[in-house]
């Protein structure tokens, strides 16, 4: 049976998400998390409304994301020095650290996945992808700083 390339994309995905949910649980993680750790780590201290703008989500649901995250030790909150009525997020060392071993575990299921896979196939893989993502209105973290 030869399965159309929607199906494909959810078929891994799930089988991705299957091998790292442990992970989460193991880290202290929740889903959607590392995805704020990731752009913090990336782009550096930012405001609540970014970090709701990137994970495409409402601010009262990042700001019960943050919460967590915050009681957990992943970030702090300051208050901005530019907007008294905002918050800039922040990663801790902490934060780094369970980022650092979540990412050596994406690692791991990313061999797995792209095994027997060229370098070449590889990379015309990876951009495949992020123009599928893009044609359906996705943005990567680069586009978000210009």
């Amino acid at each position: 049976m030869r399965y159309a390339i929607h199906s494909l994309l959810v078929r891994t995905a799930h089988a991705q998400q299957n091998f790292l949910r442990p992970h989460l649980k193991e880290l202290g993680l929740t889903t959607g998390q590392p995805k704020v750790l990731r752009y913090l780590d990336a782009l550096g201290p930012s405001s609540q409304r970014a970090l709701a703008d990137y994970c495409g989500v409402d601010p009262a649901a990042i700001c019960r994301t943050l919460e967590g995250m915050e009681r957990s030790g992943f970030l702090v909150r300051r208050p901005s020095e530019t907007d008294r009525r905002s918050d800039r997020v922040e990663l801790t060392e902490k934060g780094r650290r369970t980022l650092e071993l979540w990412e050596a575990q994406c690692m791991v299921i990313e061999r797995q996945m792209l095994s027997g896979f060229t370098p070449q196939e590889r990379q015309q893989l990876a951009l495949f992808l992020e123009r599928a993502y893009r044609n359906v209105g996705g943005r990567f973290l680069e586009e978000e700083s210009e």
